[in-house]
């Protein structure tokens, strides 16, 4: 009789792993509902910042014209027998490989890192591995 009545109060087994069940999946939840958030919140970052940069990349392209077409006629002005062809060969020249210099300078600098927050995938990853060993146990070891 006593172990009838202490059945009747306590929760059952079955009840309690179907709570842990659903705080798991509740965690679960919470986990990508902040993932997401990051992600949002990165992405909007990023929009407005290379809006920026496109508008100051579009000045100093206006700016490097004028002062690319300024150094043409300084060189063929400075160098009366040199051909204005040759300036503007010499002027393109030089800021082709600068050109190429930074690109390439600039893709080993974005292969560098990694753009989505580790932070969120790590704790994700680590959310996904429990609940399939938890269902892998829950099972009797089978997925």
């Amino acid at each position: 009789m006593i172990t009838e009545q202490r059945d009747a109060t306590e929760p059952g087994m079955t009840k309690l792993v179907g709570g842990i069940i659903e705080d798991v999946q509740e965690l679960f939840k919470q986990q990508l509902e902040l993932f997401h958030a990051e992600i949002q919140d990165d992405m909007r970052r990023t929009k407005e910042a290379g809006a920026l940069v496109m508008v100051g990349a579009l000045i100093l392209l206006l700016g490097g014209i004028f002062l690319g077409l300024m150094l043409v006629y300084l060189l063929n002005w400075l160098f009366p027998d040199l051909p204005l062809w040759g300036s503007f060969g010499l002027v393109g020249g030089a800021l082709t490989v600068a050109g190429v210099v930074f690109s390439f300078w600039g893709r080993e600098k974005f292969a560098s890192f990694d753009p989505l927050p580790d932070k969120s995938v790590n704790v994700l990853k680590e959310t996904l591995h429990g609940r399939i060993r938890n269902d892998q146990a829950a099972n009797g070891g089978t997925a």
